[in-house]
């Protein structure tokens, strides 16, 4: 069958069009766009008009993608700045009448669990492994293996948020990233775990900086490692560099650059709290899961 898949995430709006049978997903194509749904919603508590067009303006294109390369149904889902906007809801359910799709807008929890069921969706895990997956408004992290999901926790810190809380400065000063440091660190739980996979932007963006990719290839990023000390050193160089240099990062999408701190500074956080000397960047996450989800439904 052939779906498609929408994550209407706080930083991007992202598409994907597979076909799903027995399990199996063959990608068709994958499309992201920078739309910033959750500005300002940490502060206002609500969606902005200017972020809800610019939504608007890349699922127009999305839909008629999707139904161009004969997408079955599309699924979207919702997740940290449509949880904590109080017209979310109203925004999501406008979707479903707009683009005749199905939407759902998800919990901490199955917001983790369909990012585990994407990830393990072209692998097996033989152990417990920690999934961090850092998103806009949020970070989910989640232990898994053979048996499953067996801890998972929404945070409220992600690139979005910890930016538009702590890194008000361009750039941020000592002090601002160290707070923000600190916040990250206190929401942390204690977890014995030894490896870990990272999915979203920051973790794919720090994969293609550390590959000194001057075109993203999801090719090469899919699997690669990437230790500590690179992480922590893509912070301490992207954070002394104003904006307008960081958009110049080879690597670093220029739509990326104005909240990639933030998101460095939980990936670093989260390494530094469980001693984990690197993270395997996974391509594979939400969408993914989205797309089993939507075959499922669909079958």
């Amino acid at each position: 069958m052939r779906v498609g898949a929408v994550d209407l995430g706080t930083n991007s709006t992202r598409l994907l069009v597979a076909d799903v049978e027995n399990g199996r997903i063959t990608e068709v194509v994958r499309r992201l766009a920078i739309t910033r749904l959750g500005e300002g919603v940490d502060v206002s508590g609500e969606l902005l008009r200017a972020a809800i067009a610019r939504v608007h303006a890349v699922l127009d294109g999305y839909a008629c993608e999707a139904a161009d390369l004969g997408a079955e149904r599309v699924l979207a889902v919702a997740t940290s700045a449509v949880r904590d906007a109080s017209n979310g809801q109203a925004f999501l359910e406008d979707l479903g009448d707009r683009y005749g799709w199905e939407t759902r807008l998800l919990d901490g929890e199955q917001e983790a669990a369909m990012t585990f069921r994407g990830v393990t969706s072209d692998r097996t895990l033989d152990a417990e492994t920690l999934m961090v997956d850092i998103g806009g408004g949020s970070t989910e992290l989640l232990v898994g293996g053979p048996g499953g999901v067996s801890f998972a926790t929404s945070l409220q810190a992600g690139c979005v948020r910890v930016t538009e809380r702590f890194l008000a400065d361009d750039p941020p000063t000592t002090n601002q990233l160290e707070t923000a440091r600190a916040h990250v660190r206190s929401l942390l739980a204690a977890l014995a775990v030894e490896r870990a996979i990272g999915v979203a932007g920051t973790v794919t963006t720090v994969a293609a900086i550390d590959l000194g990719l001057a075109e993203y290839d999801p090719v090469r990023i899919h699997g690669h490692r990437i230790s500590r000390a690179a992480a922590d050193s893509a912070l301490t160089h992207l954070s002394a560099l104003p904006l307008a240099e960081r958009e110049r990062v080879p690597g670093l999408e220029p739509a990326r650059a104005p909240v990639i701190l933030g998101g460095l500074v939980v990936l670093c956080e989260v390494m530094t709290r469980y001693d984990l000397e690197e993270i395997e960047a996974s391509e594979r996450d939400i969408l993914h899961g989205a797309a089993l989800v939507a075959a499922a439904t669909g079958s």
